[in-house]
């Protein structure tokens, strides 16, 4: 948004920098660090370049600076840049000459904007913007700070032209406590809204996607924020009827028994990682392909999805697999860091991607090979075989899975013997029958004198 001084402005020739700019022709990635009026000549190689980043400087000496209406010549030489993606990082900007000049990105091809660590100051004025469209799709706001949101309905309205066509937003670590309703409802076409490491709670949730706010949502990623309730943040998301991929990790859930909320049958991937789980809640959604539960306190997992791809469970207390009869369509199960001490061979064989490093395995004949074989067929994923230890018998404590001998006559000494058995007696037979035939009178009945 600033860049709108940075480069449209420098392009005029009004603003320049230090001779700190940084352009990677192989990657066609330009940096610059503190911008300031010095010189000119460092900063023309990034109009080369498809991304652009400025890091430092002093935006707010240009507040005053007249900004006209741009000329033909202007307008062509913005057209023809090929810069995609704009970075500004540690910076103050202030919103009233944020406001003034960002209806000029209508003239580049910029697609992509992206603050951190950055302060917005004061308060601009957005009504030049009202019916102003900006090929800028992607907006990501990371560690920055700004006035909060409650009451700016009416500066979100005037932006409604380019905001109505955005289609990713992310606000991260910026200190979020709530989004106000009408807010949402400007956002017509938004595809993905990420929100994590920000302050909102159960009841935010509420406000923020209400009936109409956000129509075409397919993506939200509310991980790390202070969310309580399991079912709360069901009723809240309900209205987002094409919701397919929703992230809840990092927060602290709790089940309501007395819920039986539903939610989006539109959901896809859910991930409830990190959530000091020790039970699975439900209800799940059901037509799920994608479920993590990974890092939590889980100690049994009885689930039944019938559409269910992939499925993360590492770093709980499993001791057993879930049942693999329940998941019909399962094609990858991570098990890593659980207290299973085998993993059974024939319910995971046809599985596309397993893995369960860190366990504390039993190796045994049926635990060792059952491990050595799906190695040996590509199906253990990264880990294999640094991650896979044993623990039992005493004798093998602490040695890799991969080294310990499997053999058929120490492992399986059944599979030896019952062919020997099975030979031994079709030789008993064949020499009954060969003396039945040679011998006849040696198999006649006795007779009494």
């Amino acid at each position: 948004m600033s860049v709108a001084v940075l480069l449209l402005l420098l392009g005029l020739g009004f603003v320049e920098a230090d001779g700190r700019c940084l352009f990677n022709r192989t990657q066609e990635y330009c940096v610059c660090y503190h911008l300031s009026q010095e010189t000119v000549s460092s900063i023309i190689q990034c109009l080369a370049a498809s991304v652009v980043e400025f890091r430092g400087g002093e935006l707010e000496r240009y507040v005053a600076f007249p900004i006209s209406d741009l000329d033909p010549s202007a307008i062509e030489m913005l057209g023809s840049l090929v810069i995609r993606k704009i970075i500004l990082g540690d910076l103050l900007v202030p919103e009233i000459l944020l406001a003034r000049v960002l209806r000029f990105f209508s003239y580049t091809q910029v697609q992509e904007l992206v603050f951190e660590s950055c302060v917005f100051e004061g308060r601009g004025n957005w009504e030049e913007m009202a019916n102003q469209d900006l090929p800028i799709l992607s907006l990501h706001f990371h560690n920055v700070t700004s006035a909060p949101l409650t009451g700016r309905e009416q500066d979100f309205s005037h932006l409604s032209g380019w905001l109505g066509t955005l289609q990713e937003l992310a606000v991260t670590a910026s200190h979020v406590t709530s989004l106000p309703c009408g807010i949402g409802k400007v956002f017509g076409a938004l595809r993905s809204l990420d929100v994590a490491q920000n302050s909102l709670g159960d009841e935010s949730l509420v406000s923020a996607f209400c009936s109409g706010a956000f129509p075409q949502l397919q993506v939200l990623r509310l991980q790390r924020n202070h969310l309580r309730s399991y079912h709360s943040v069901c009723e809240s998301v309900q209205p987002l009827h094409g919701l397919q991929h929703l992230d809840l990790s990092q927060n602290k859930l709790m089940a309501d028994p007395s819920s039986s909320c539903q939610w989006p049958a539109s959901l896809r991937i859910f991930n409830l990682s990190n959530t000091g789980l020790d039970e699975v809640l439900s209800p799940l959604p059901p037509s799920l392909e994608v479920l993590d539960m990974s890092c939590n306190h889980l100690h049994a997992v009885d689930l039944s999805l019938h559409s269910l791809k992939k499925l993360f469970l590492s770093q709980n207390m499993l001791q057993a697999i879930p049942s693999i009869r329940n998941y019909p369509m399962l094609d990858t199960l991570h098990l890593d860091n659980n207290q299973m001490t085998e993993l059974p061979w024939d319910e995971v064989k046809h599985l596309q991607d397993v893995s369960a490093a860190g366990n504390p395995y039993d190796c045994s004949c049926s635990g060792a090979g059952g491990l050595q074989a799906l190695a040996a067929a590509g199906h253990l994923g990264q880990g294999w075989p640094q991650d896979y230890t044993c623990h039992l018998p005493p004798d093998y404590q602490g040695r890799l899975v991969e080294e310990v001998p499997v053999s058929v006559l120490r492992c399986n000494s059944a599979a030896v013997i019952a062919p020997v058995c099975v030979a031994l007696i079709l030789l008993g037979v064949a020499g009954a029958g060969y003396l039945a035939w040679s011998r006849p009178d040696l198999l006649r009945p006795c007779r009494r004198v």
